[in-house]
């Protein structure tokens, strides 16, 4: 069966903590270690987290040495976000409405 690229990405951003990795990893590379800091647990769970984020192929890790360096990879981000694009027009319409109202009722 083949994987859903966009199911394992909306899965993976599904987690407040996963979603909080990435955004440290906008900033650049990090080990395990670093982004385990800001974290209440151990570096074993945060890399539980990493494998997920690189399973959707939102992450990427190498060796470097005894480390395994991660950073982000946009183009399951991006996308997600082009999937999320085609509603635009949904949206802006129901705020078109809603402003409409607004004003009609103020």
């Amino acid at each position: 069966m083949p994987i859903d690229h966009l199911s394992a990405t909306f899965a993976a951003l599904a987690d407040p903590t996963r979603r909080a990795i990435l955004g440290r990893l906008a900033n650049g590379e990090a080990t395990v270690k670093e982004l385990a800091a800001p974290f209440p647990m151990s570096a074993q769970a945060v890399g539980k987290h990493l494998r997920v984020l690189e399973r959707a192929g939102l992450i990427e890790r190498r060796r470097a040495a005894q480390l395994r360096p991660s950073r982000l990879r946009a183009v399951a981000l991006k996308d997600a976000a082009e999937w999320l694009d085609t509603y635009r027009a949904f949206w802006d319409a129901g705020f078109d409405r809603m402003e409409q109202r607004l004003r009609d009722d103020g």
